[in-house]
């Protein structure tokens, strides 16, 4: 009998998402017998009941296309919205599941992801999931799909605003996406030859920065590009936050718990402004005109690089014979130029962050670049 697989995807678009869909379906149904139905719209599609069968003619011409042909969205089964409250819907995903007598479910999405389908498995499905992401944030594997695309899209804007930034003898600040990890504004701050480069995991000091862009100057360098990650922080930021985090552990009582994330989220609803700031302080302590690219979603989208479209392929077919061995509640990692079946025990709530040991900043650091940590 043909195993039934459903598939969803979810959180953040990215490219290779589709390649990842024809992946696990084509492997599954020309190699292992088995049938693929698609939920739209992530887990909203599948408390829903909203299907797609994947029929050879959706997937045709999918592989170099962006986004998702199954929609996506960023809705937790435990915690969806749904006629003006937020209610568990688990069951109702259960339902669906069973319904359509499925043998597994395949999950593709990031950090988010990871932990719903863990939830999922520990509400009696068998789940399998696929990590992707720009940000490059998932624990566990090599690298995600979509990264590498990111990080090409990214790379060139620093490339095309070295010829303005040097034209009018700016200072462009260029705000990457990257909330917790800077992988991106590193890797692209470091393949575009930014002149700084700010990450969540290293706090800076605008005043070291400052400095950085003054001795350019004084070099007759009369241009700087600063590549910065939406997450990144001052140090005296950072330690606000820190002492915030500490203080929640530290709650013993509802009321007060509730109250310091509340502190927290406004910290980080301020903090979305924080690139603005920070080019306000640096043309004020450098005297040298600033100014700010925020490029947003412009970083998720396009075709799917050549490297994606390769690994979200390898992710997708490695799903499919793991499902063919029953092989459940794990996600398909990148491990060298394999895959490797990692427990959702393992994978939820871990964080793959740019270590400041790591080669990449090393190397940033030897050519010369500003991490805003040292003078």
């Amino acid at each position: 009998m043909k195993k039934q697989i459903g598939i969803l995807t979810s959180g953040g678009d990215c490219p290779g998402l589709n390649a990842a869909i024809r992946g696990v379906v084509r492997a599954g149904q020309e190699h292992f017998q088995m049938r693929c139905v698609g939920f739209r719209d992530g887990f909203r599609g599948l408390v829903q009941d909203r299907t797609l069968e994947l029929t050879p003619k959706v997937l045709s011409g999918i592989l170099t296309n962006g986004g998702t042909v199954l929609g996506t969205s960023r809705d937790k089964p435990h915690r969806m919205p749904i006629g003006g409250k937020t209610l568990d819907m688990t069951e109702a995903a259960v339902e669906t599941y069973h319904r359509h007598h499925l043998d597994a479910l395949v999950c593709i999405g990031g950090g988010g992801t990871q932990k719903n389908a863990l939830r999922l498995k520990e509400a009696g499905l068998n789940v399998v999931t696929l990590p992707k992401t720009i940000d490059n944030d998932v624990g566990m594997t090599d690298v995600a799909f979509g990264f590498d695309t990111a990080l090409n899209i990214v790379t060139e804007a620093i490339d095309r605003l070295h010829s303005t930034a040097m034209s009018h003898q700016r200072v462009i600040v260029v705000e990457v996406m990257g909330h917790r990890a800077g992988w991106l504004a590193l890797g692209a701050g470091l393949a575009g030859g930014a002149d700084v480069i700010l990450l969540p995991e290293i706090p800076y000091d605008v005043e070291v920065v400052a400095h950085a862009i003054r001795r350019r100057t004084r070099a007759a360098k009369m241009f700087s590009i600063v590549a910065v990650a939406e997450g990144a922080m001052s140090r005296l930021q950072a330690e606000t936050v820190a002492k915030l985090v500490t203080a929640k552990e530290l709650a013993k009582k509802k009321p007060d718990r509730k109250a310091v994330s509340a502190e927290l989220d406004e910290f980080h609803e301020k903090h979305v402004n924080h690139t603005v700031e920070l080019t306000q302080q640096l043309e004020k302590l450098t005297g040298q005109e600033s100014r700010l690219t925020i490029l947003g979603h412009l970083q998720r989208g396009g075709t799917p690089s050549a490297a994606d479209r390769v690994l979200a392929t390898r992710l997708g077919t490695g799903c499919a014979e793991l499902l063919s061995r029953d092989t459940y509640g794990v996600m398909v990692a990148a491990r060298r130029q394999g895959v490797e079946a990692i427990p959702l025990e393992k994978v939820a709530g871990q964080k793959n962050l740019v270590s400041p040991e790591h080669p990449w900043v090393q190397a940033a650091r030897h050519v010369g670049t500003c991490l805003g940590d040292q003078p």
